[in-house]
């Protein structure tokens, strides 16, 4: 890596420094200012036109430069436009530089280009990568939590897990993850992408903006552009931040005395024999075990210059973060590079690189059963015995069925090694011709591998309740090891052609495609246990599936390959910069439906009308723009999950076999019979609303309504075909809301200024058809069926507890097949259709994972160079299923809810009798619904940018030190770690005792030299 970073600073040396202007120089000084509000602007590109020497502007905007006494400096910063002015012999020159953004010219990527934000008719958000850099996240998704309108995102605690993403709600039944475009290639995920590469975020969410992308625009888009060198500058980056986290809210959970109580009365209720304490004397809090306070570490550091014709940009990240749970960590080294070489003045070749290699966490499961284990483990029992030198085992009425939570943490530590590599790169070339033409020919591909073993120890327990001297519990399981691996390669090219012109009062930009993907994935497993023979040594030199016992092995394997081929044309048209119109069109073939229809269109139109350029509105003096504009399209979803990976060629799985000639001969059937006029789902959408500016550029404002109806859903339909299932085109989901966006800057003197800014997004989703009258997906307590939203809560409601033998008498009869009648201290359901029978036709909708809105809000203000950040989230209108102490399976422990249970007549109205042989009570119910809606601090930061004197004397650019706290506070009324629960398109909101997202702390630096 060494040998790499210097080979990268010695041909910066060569193409950053050219020869000295054979004239005399002189030394230029000023200041580069912002026209609005006056304020220095750090990191301006200041570059003596014609040559490679430039300089940069400090924190507060000042900047030193040797020039030619007749030269020409050239001024340029993302967002502000570019000026050039004469030296003209002049030591002292400040300029102001005016944001592109009052005028509309900011450049914004959308599909397969990029344009001026003031020609579009679609909702763009973008979000820069100076708003992500100094937040702690291994997945630059996460940060943008609460910052856009219309895009709900839940993080998990976990390190390295993928937050789940859902624009404009939930569109479809079978998957929901919106399309991620790096660097123009398409991707499912960035989890390889170092958030300090990243220059910016550009969210696309409405049709005008996705049916360019067709079969996989549905869902939505962000896109990623990752850093390059700007002109004149030759860079070097360092930020690091050290930082803790831990779990802030832990669950309340009865201690030993609080178990005690429960316990005995329960058992008493149950009229079964008292439990024994003798060798269950101990008073654990589970949680305080397997909690830590984790650390984390992000490195990064870059380099970057250009010249005129070229820009080189490099950067080296390394990660260490650790989870809340013991010896958990996530292990990260990233790599991105990317060069751009102008051949001539219209001919460019560049390319782009992002490696990643990680060493993975021990497997969710694991982890999670860790926390599962730790809020169900009883804790009478002691953690640990010092004179075997052993765990401890749990109590015989839960032993069977729950391990020691230590088990996962300390036992099985260190016998998972999992290792991801990915490579991400793309090579171009670009020619202008005949003035106003621009081909673009792109290659790119996408190179994942990913390898893990693990091992099974022997595990061994005190157990006190054994007889004899000897309280050693080897009942722990045999050893095995397991072994997989797998790759995932995707190619792509993009050729384009694009034509730009302005001809009196028209503009006009029109592009022309033709794109191909393929992805192909491999993937094997295999497992060996030990047999009858000898443990497997515990030494990871001896995982692999090649020891144990051969009659143990058992293997599996996958393979699947896609391709699409695809035609797409665009066009922006502005006339007088008050009219515009944008059309794109897509035609996708996919090889997944060779027998059935290969080829599906899309499109889309979109006009806006600047309001604010008419002249009737040029006496309006706070407005500065006001524009209305609406788009309707139609956009594809081929991400349908796993399942429906390959729809028309399903996999064969096992059914019936036969005997010939003594040998048994398995037979196999397809998975599903796929509809013969199958194909990718789509959907209709339309959206209208407006973009105002007003008040010297202080308040920006957007608001936007949107229409979307997913059609052609893919569903499993039993029987539809002949007596196999069928997979076929049966569903239609809505979705509808409003998006709220609204940001208010000011200066408010030389030293202090000051932005506030906030967004509100409302969903509404309802399953409009699916299959027939009856049909029904339940997933546990979560259904979907026509009339209600995707994947609410299905069950019971609790109307109170029943308090004496008279209520008990008067109950409607018990058909919930639970054996008995109601009795006193039961829950009492309520009887909606009035026929006097407690049953399944009594379920109705208890809860609904979709909250209603969701919000966001952010507060900076700057003091000199102190600046400091807030910025609050939340959700409103939702519910959550707490599912980890449904208990059908074991004694679990308790919550110190259950203290406050019915005991006799008037002591409860809520909480049921303590007696577990009544099934009654543990029916999926709104007993088990808790309030999702909650408001969180995201972040809050405080910074300080050092004076140009002290960096000049530090030989610095630019020096930052900053302050942050991450999940500070949460105001929730569930009960679970967090409120906000993830989970796949049809089941999610559900607790099943969700990994802790948990509050994070840390101290950073930011230097340039």
């Amino acid at each position: 890596m060494r040998k790499l970073i210097t080979c990268c600073l010695l041909v910066l040396c060569l193409f950053s420094f050219g020869a000295a202007v054979a004239q005399e120089n002189i030394t230029v000084v000023g200041k580069v200012t912002d026209s609005l509000d006056g304020s220095g602007i750090p990191g301006v590109s200041v570059l003596v036109k014609g040559t490679s020497q430039g300089a940069q502007t400090d924190a507060n905007g000042n900047y030193r430069i040797e020039v030619p006494k007749n030269g020409i400096l050239v001024f340029s910063f993302i967002s502000y436009r570019k000026v050039e002015l004469p030296v003209a012999g002049r030591t002292n020159i400040n300029v102001a530089l005016e944001s592109e953004s009052t005028q509309l010219d900011q450049v914004v990527v959308i599909g397969y280009g990029t344009a001026q934000k003031r020609d579009l008719t679609g909702s763009i958000t973008r979000v820069s990568g100076e708003e992500l850099a100094d937040k702690p996240a291994t997945n630059p998704i996460a940060s943008i939590q609460g910052k856009v309108a219309g895009v709900q995102v839940v993080n998990s605690g976990r390190p390295g897990q993928n937050p789940d993403v859902r624009i404009r709600g939930t569109n479809s039944i079978n998957n929901v993850s919106p399309l991620y475009v790096v660097d123009g290639i398409l991707n499912d995920n960035i989890n390889y992408l170092n958030p300090a590469d990243i220059e910016s975020m550009e969210v696309l969410k409405d049709p005008s903006s996705l049916a360019i992308f067709g079969v996989r625009g549905a869902n939505g888009v962000i896109a990623i552009t990752t850093k390059q060198a700007k002109e004149g500058q030759l860079n070097f980056n360092f930020n690091s931040t050290v930082g803790f986290k831990e779990v802030s809210d832990k669950m309340k959970m009865t201690d030993a005395a609080g178990f005690r109580t429960l316990y005995d009365e329960q058992l008493t209720n149950q009229g079964s024999v008292p439990f024994n304490y003798d060798n269950w004397t101990g008073n654990t809090d589970w949680q305080d075990e397997i909690f830590q306070k984790g650390v984390l570490n992000y490195n990064n550091i870059s380099v970057s210059g250009a010249s005129e014709k070229n820009k080189f940009y490099m950067g080296l990240g390394y990660t260490i973060d650790q989870g809340i749970i013991k010896h958990e960590q996530l292990d990260k080294v990233t790599i991105s590079i990317n060069d751009q070489l102008s051949i001539t003045d219209n001919f460019r070749v560049g390319m782009n690189f992002n490696g990643y290699q990680s060493k993975l966490p021990p497997p969710e499961a694991q982890m999670e059963g860790a926390v599962a284990s730790a809020l169900r483990a009883a804790p009478i029992a002691p953690v640990f015995n010092e004179a075997y030198g052993l765990y401890h085992t749990l109590p015989n009425f839960q032993r069977a069925q729950i391990n020691n939570p230590m088990t996962n943490v300390e036992l099985r530590r260190g016998h998972f090694i999992n290792h991801e590599y990915r490579g991400v790169g793309s090579v171009f070339g670009e020619l202008d011709f005949l003035e106003h033409f621009t081909f673009r020919a792109s290659f790119l591909a996408d190179y994942g591998f990913n390898k893990d073993r693990s091992y099974t120890p022997l595990i061994n327990f005190y157990n006190p309740d054994l007889t004899g001297d000897d309280k050693t519990d080897r009942t722990g399981l045999l050893t095995s090891v397991s072994q997989g691996q797998s790759t995932l390669a995707k190619l792509q090219s993009d050729w384009l052609l694009t034509y730009k012109n302005t001809f009196g009062e028209h503009s006009l930009t029109a592009m022309v495609g033709y794109t191909t993907y393929s992805t192909r994935y491999e993937g094997l497993t295999a497992s060996r246990g030990q047999g009858t023979g000898d443990p497997i040594p515990d030494d990871p030199n001896k995982w692999f599936v090649g020891i144990g016992s051969s009659d143990t092995q058992e293997s599996d394997g996958t393979a699947w390959e896609r391709r699409t081929i695809s035609y797409l044309g665009r066009v922006l048209y502005n006339y007088q910069g008050k009219y515009l119109l944008n059309a794109s069109f897509r035609r996708d073939g996919s090889s997944a439906f060779i027998r059935s229809n290969p080829w599906q269109n899309f499109g889309s139109i979109g006009a806006a009308w600047v309001l604010s350029e008419e002249s009737f509105m040029s006496d309006v003096s706070f407005m500065d723009n006001l524009k209305l504009k609406g788009s309707w399209g139609v956009l594809g979803n081929q991400n349908t999950g796993d399942d429906y990976r390959y729809p028309m060629f399903p996999l064969l799985v096992a059914n019936s076999s036969a005997v010939f000639d003594g040998n048994i001969f398995p037979g196999y059937e397809p998975q599903y019979i796929a509809d013969p006029n199958l194909q990718w789902e789509t959907v209709t959408a339309w959206e209208a609303g407006f973009e105002f500016t007003g008040f010297a550029n202080k308040l920006t404002l957007e608001a936007n309504y949107y229409n979307k109806l997913t059609r052609h859903i893919m569903v499993e339909v039993p029987g539809l075909l002949g007596t196999k299932p069928g997979l076929s085109n049966q569903g239609t989901i809505k979705n509808n809301g409003i998006e709220l966006a609204a940001n208010w800057s000011q200066r408010l003197s030389d030293d202090w200024s000051f932005t506030v800014g906030g967004n509100l997004t409302t969903l509404s989703n309802n399953v409009e058809f699916l299959v027939n009258d009856g049909y029904q997906i339940l997933r546990d307590a979560s259904r979907t069926t026509v009339g209600y939203p995707i994947g609410y809560f299905f069950g019971y409601v609790h109307d109170g507890i029943y308090q004496n033998a008279a209520e008990a008498e008067a109950a409607p009869e018990n058909g919930l097949g639970t054996g008995g009648n109601f009795q006193p201290g039961d829950i009492r359901y309520r009887d909606l259709n009035g026929d006097g029978i407690i049953d399944a036709n009594d379920r109705t909708m208890i809860g609904n994972p979709t909250p209603d809105f969701t919000y966001g809000a952010n507060i900076g203000i700057t003091y000199k160079q102190l600046d400091f950040g807030v910025e609050i989230m939340g959700v409103h209108g939702n519910e959550i299923f707490r599912d980890w102490n449904r208990n059908e399976f074991a004694q679990f422990n308790f919550l110190e809810d259950r203290l406050n249970r019915w005991h006799g007549e008037g002591t409860s109205d809520w909480e049921p009798i303590m007696n577990t042989s009544r099934g009654n009570n543990r029916q999926i119910s709104s007993y088990y619904i808790e309030d999702g809606s909650f408001v969180r601090i995201r972040n809050l930061q405080l910074g300080y940018n050092f004076s140009s004197d002290v960096i000049q004397r530090l030989h610095l650019k630019s020096l930052r030190l900053f302050l942050n706290a991450q999940n500070p506070f949460t105001f929730a009324k569930n009960t679970g770690y967090t409120p906000e629960i993830g989970g796949s398109a049809i089941q999610f909101g559900v607790d099943n005792g969700t990994y802790p997202v948990p509050a994070i702390y840390t101290f950073g630096v930011n230097l340039n030299f």
